[in-house]
């Protein structure tokens, strides 16, 4: 059985001087452990809820299997080895895994990238995902409106204020994932999870919208799973612009209340 992502719990309340004890839903964060072909490859601090997503997604952002993998990964979507925690997800891509084989390498390589100036970080993963294929321009009214689009698709924030929510527009403004953690970053991997197992990577024709600053991380991550724009509520890094310039990619922060800055392309 699936755990809840929300607790209730007694808080006290000071309105105006006035104190009152209610009940009041808590967000849950729980510790959840990431295993690819038998090799733990991350531990993070998560929303429990669509874990398999989160564990494809961060498997596929970080370098550790390609979208082209799916189909070894569907063999393994009827029973995922999830342990009866629920805090273990267990992916098996059917491949031998060797002291220094695949996993290792990747591993070994984003470890790496912590001791890497930004011009370096960037290189890295231009050459590891390469640039995106051109598209076409993005409306940006479209863009514009996507933090109103959001609404009715946060209910784990409508509760309890406390969470993230990344979500996959499609070109006539349609949802097509939407996900929503405590961190930012799982959010994410969560939608580009989803639409790894779903066979709708690379996504180039979608926008990925995070209600967060749009970091290196965030850039990153949006150009593994091939996204031709980037949307953030709040504002970007030095190195998220470069980095999103580098890929092709349309980057705006500060996306609400019907505005957004543009920082990408470059002179936009």
């Amino acid at each position: 059985m699936s755990q809840p992502a929300t607790e209730r719990l007694s808080t006290e309340k000071v309105r105006a001087g006035e104190a009152t004890l209610v009940d009041d839903d808590l967000i849950v964060e729980e510790p959840l452990s990431i295993e690819l072909d038998g090799v733990l490859v991350a531990s993070t601090m998560r929303t429990p809820g669509d874990d398999f997503d989160l564990a494809v997604g961060f498997c596929l952002t970080d370098g550790l299997i390609t979208a082209g993998e799916l189909p070894r990964l569907r063999g393994c979507l009827g029973s995922p080895s999830i342990a009866a925690a629920s805090n273990v997800v267990a992916i098996d891509t059917g491949r031998p895994q060797l002291v220094n084989g695949p996993v290792a390498t990747a591993r070994a390589l984003i470890s790496s990238s912590c001791g890497l100036c930004g011009s370096d970080a960037i290189h890295e993963l231009a050459d590891r995902i390469g640039p995106l294929p051109d598209h076409e321009p993005w409306d940006r009214t479209l863009l514009v409106s996507l933090a109103d689009r959001v609404e009715g698709h946060q209910p784990l924030h409508d509760a309890t204020g406390s969470v993230h929510v990344a979500v996959a527009f499609d070109r006539a403004g349609n949802v097509v994932v939407a996900r929503e953690d405590i961190g930012r970053h799982n959010a994410v991997d969560k939608v580009i999870g989803r639409l790894l197992l779903d066979a709708r990577l690379p996504a180039n024709d979608l926008v990925l919208f995070v209600s967060s600053r749009a970091s290196f991380e965030m850039v990153q991550k949006a150009w593994a799973g091939g996204f031709s724009a980037l949307v953030a509520v709040s504002g970007p890094s030095a190195l998220a612009v470069q980095s999103a310039r580098r890929a092709g990619m349309t980057l705006a922060g500060f996306a609400r209340a019907g505005r957004a800055n543009f920082y990408s392309p470059e002179g936009a």
